[in-house]
């Protein structure tokens, strides 16, 4: 009895099929090559368009939120600390750069105590109530919130103390890297801008030091 073998099939089915003969491409087969290649080519112009469309234009970039600790070691959530015009100020009791420039900040956040839409957030890192109410003063000590890990200061880059973030309206404008002179006049002239709604052209710089 002879067995059913499907490459003697297979070989039955070409013994007709001449040796000169071109094969035919079977229909149905889908795209040519260079038709998927065309296809895949517009297809990323398209996105490349749409990127340039809709990607946030300039530097600014939206202020990371997160929770700190309260002087009662509650958890307050950061957004809700945010005014239209807010200095977000990582320092610590433990760095000496940080004590040098907290005169200045306190001078700064005095003078533009009657402006509503501006905000000093003062953000003890790594540090305890004790030694910011020493320091500070129980009365100033209480508006002061603590990350004791880092957390929030690693979200807004920052390894390093003192540094201070300029938030408007949601956004980081600026950065100021090491302690700085909030006594000078032009970084006053332009926090004064941004209160007022006519910013100058914040720069990319660091900040001048005190």
């Amino acid at each position: 009895m002879n067995s059913s073998n499907p490459s003697n099939a297979s070989n039955a089915s070409t013994e007709g099929v001449s040796e000169g003969a071109e094969a035919k491409p079977l229909s149905g087969t889908g795209p040519s090559p260079l038709s998927l290649k065309l296809k895949v080519g517009l297809g990323t112009i398209a996105l490349v368009l749409l990127a340039m469309l809709f990607w946030p234009r300039g530097k600014e970039t939206a202020a990371p939120g997160g929770f700190l600790l309260d002087e009662g070691g509650r958890p307050s959530p950061m957004g809700s600390r945010l005014a239209p015009v807010t200095l977000v100020h990582f320092w610590a009791t433990w760095c000496p750069p940080c004590i040098q420039e907290t005169p200045a900040l306190e001078h700064l956040a005095a003078d533009l105590a009657g402006q509503h839409d501006f905000s000093l957030l003062m953000i003890a890192v790594a540090d305890r109530k004790e030694k910011v109410d020493g320091f500070l003063g129980s009365t100033a000590a209480a508006m002061v919130l603590y990350d004791p890990n880092w957390d929030v200061a690693h979200r807004y880059g920052t390894d390093q103390l003192p540094e201070t973030y300029l938030v408007v309206h949601g956004k980081v404008v600026q950065k100021f890297v090491g302690a700085t002179d909030w006594d000078n006049p032009d970084l006053r002239r332009r926090l004064l801008g941004y209160l007022s709604g006519k910013p100058g052209s914040p720069s990319d710089a660091k900040a001048p030091r005190g």
